[in-house]
């Protein structure tokens, strides 16, 4: 930037001028966010929903990123309640979270010896040791997890600390297996180790991580005992279960393999079926895929698995223009534009190829409100940050704010047509684990 582009670029603003001082005057001395609320859209929408899904209870994943995990359970744990006539019932988040980061650092460890060969600049070993393990997860992570070691209600496995406040504990995890992925590319480029070692050598690592794991959240039951109070007080009798017992007992109408991620990714071409590659959290374990479709299409599979009573798994970029304290998401919550005279005209794909936006939380969509037409004007999440939060633990977000910051959706295949459903049958495209969506 030379002195002439610099003349030109002060000759634009106007410090001289009563509302810049003004402006100039609030900034300095203000939270920015409390300058932009616009007055006009307070009170303008309620939370009331003609379709709703009824939920009991409200979860809080407090300080962790494990809103996929809550969410997926939250999209199941009401069946149990109906089944057994629960007030409320929860499953625990800590017992899945424990077999998570362990199967995240087996599969650290593998892609480390798969790489082994390659220069530390190469962008494969980059991201693997970037965050060798973390919080974060999908959909199908879930379903990787649970078909393995099943589930536990929450008064089995309760939250600690750790599971409530995981950045410590991931800390001190991330620095081990950083450690140990080096000895792993020693062993391999300087010591010519064999396979077998390897292995041997693999499973002493993940002997360190399980101690680290047990010691912060405790160590996950292979099996349990259990009973509940239903909602007349009746106190039912004790029984043993196995985690995957427990699971198989608790939904046995569930097929996991009825489930399919939609998406609207307006970066990629629409009724395409892609797959990110190496998004899983088990070796053995499923890759994340979706089904690109266009927003219209997704709103009416939505729809209609909310008639049926059926909660979606959905994630969107919830910091987009929430009003917190209101439960309330909208495009017309804070006026930044007015504030600093500057237009911001990205659309959705544009925020998504310049990481302006992307999906970062995951929520169960419970409900829709429609017009005289039936057509949607708004929409509500059950959210996992406690009762406190929001309207009561839950957001509602217009349907406005559903095109521009929703992302992901899982619904059964029954809710979709013809057109949807063949796109499965296609070789899913595969998308690098660093795509600007992802």
């Amino acid at each position: 930037m030379g002195n002439n582009e610099l003349t030109q670029i002060r000759k634009t603003y106007n410090n001289k001028d009563a509302s810049t001082k003004a402006i100039t005057n609030a900034l300095t001395n203000n939270d920015i966010k409390t300058l932009v609320v616009n007055h006009d859209n307070i009170g303008k929408i309620d939370h009331f929903f003609k379709y709703r899904i009824k939920v009991n209870g409200i979860t809080d994943q407090k300080n962790s990123g494990r809103c996929w995990m809550f969410t997926s359970l939250n999209t199941f744990r009401q069946k149990v309640s109906n089944r057994l006539a629960l007030n409320t019932f929860e499953f625990s988040e800590s017992y899945l979270y424990f077999w998570d980061i362990l199967e995240k650092a087996n599969l650290f460890l593998e892609n480390t010896i798969a790489t082994a060969s390659k220069p530390w600049d190469d962008r494969y070993v980059e991201w693997y040791f970037k965050t060798p393990v973390d919080d974060g997860g999908v959909w199908s992570s879930y379903i990787n997890l649970i078909k393995k070691y099943g589930l536990v209600p929450k008064t089995i496995m309760p939250e600690s600390h750790g599971s409530s406040n995981t950045s410590q504990m991931l800390r001190m995890i991330n620095r081990k297996l950083r450690e140990q992925g080096y000895t792993i590319r020693e062993m391999l480029t300087s010591k010519k180790s064999k396979p077998e070692e390897l292995k041997k050598e693999k499973v002493k690592m993940l002997g360190d991580v399980y101690r680290m794991l047990c010691l912060s959240l405790g160590e996950p039951p292979t099996e349990f005992e259990w009973r509940y109070q239903d909602k007349d007080d009746k106190i039912s009798d004790t029984k043993k279960y196995t985690p995957l017992s427990f699971l198989n007992e608790m939904l046995p109408e569930v097929n996991y393999n009825d489930y399919v991620m939609i998406m609207n990714n307006p970066s990629r071409p629409y009724y395409q079926y892609f797959e990110i590659e190496n998004y899983r959290n088990t070796k053995e374990g499923v890759n994340w895929k979706y089904i690109n479709l266009p927003n219209d299409v997704i709103k009416q599979l939505c729809m209609a698995s909310i008639k049926a009573n059926e909660p979606l798994y959905a994630s969107c970029d919830v910091g987009q223009q929430l009003d917190s304290k209101e439960g309330l998401l909208s495009l017309d919550n804070y006026d930044y534009e007015s504030l600093y005279g500057v237009k911001f005209q990205m659309d959705k794909k544009a925020r998504i190829l310049t990481h302006e936006s992307g999906s970062s939380h995951g929520m169960a969509l419970i409900a829709f409100d429609v017009d005289e037409n039936e057509k949607p004007t708004k929409w509500q999440f059950e959210n996992s940050w406690g009762n406190t939060s929001g309207q009561d633990g839950f957001l509602t977000f217009t349907d406005d704010w559903f095109n521009e910051y929703m992302f992901r959706f899982v619904i059964q295949k029954r809710f979709l047509p013809t057109d949807v459903l063949k796109v499965l049958e296609q070789t899913p495209t595969m998308t690098p684990p660093w795509d600007p969506m992802f």
